[in-house]
């Protein structure tokens, strides 16, 4: 499997902050509590994105920049960590919950190739999870579900979770993964480079 080096980009408050668009952009988007952190320091293999042990501390949007050379300058891929949404329930319109500079975003950004929505395969599925998966849908986003902390499950669980999920959200692209394990890492890699052209 294709090594990656990660490098923090900059954090943007404001659509004015964002950086020119580039290389493809995945976003992790999730609930507060549910692991968005974790996950992508699994998938780089080193520690990048901030873990907190209070949900919900990201209030930006967070860039990092993969290269497949440590002294390669232009970034392949663009990892976006987005801020979670679990003490301010999604309603119609997500900007009335998130800062105004996430939905556009989301909708408008033109090199944002996957948003890669984290959900926790160990709890029912939430509205607000399936209301994020519907706005995304309706903006015409590629959309992968990922269904964190799946080590906490056992093969049976595994299976009744994902049979709960696919009903409660519709994704077409459906995985349960683990950052503690590395269950599902190999296959949502392979979403993230189909999806990033590399």
């Amino acid at each position: 499997m294709k090594t990656f080096y990660a490098k923090f980009l900059k954090s943007a408050m404001a659509e004015a902050q964002f950086p020119a668009p580039g290389a493809p952009e995945i976003a992790f988007l999730g609930r507060s509590n549910v692991g968005k952190s974790s996950l992508i320091n699994a998938l780089l293999g080193e520690k990048q994105a901030k873990v907190s042990s209070t949900p919900g501390r990201t209030r930006a949007i967070n860039f990092f920049t993969l290269t497949d050379a440590p002294e390669r300058q232009q970034a392949q891929l663009i990892f976006t960590d987005l801020p979670g949404y679990g003490y301010a329930k999604l309603s119609k319109s997500v900007s009335a919950e998130w800062p105004k500079f996430i939905e556009p975003y989301l909708r408008e950004r033109t090199t944002l190739a996957l948003c890669v929505c984290l959900v926790d395969s160990t709890i029912p599925p939430k509205a607000s999870d399936a209301q994020l998966i519907e706005f995304l849908t309706g903006a015409g986003r590629e959309v992968l579900v990922a269904g964190t902390k799946a080590d906490r499950l056992s093969g049976n669980g595994r299976a009744k979770a994902l049979a709960a999920l696919r009903e409660a959200f519709g994704a077409e692209k459906l995985l349960l993964c683990s950052a503690k394990t590395g269950l599902g890492m190999k296959e949502l890699w392979a979403a993230i480079r189909e999806a990033g052209g590399v």
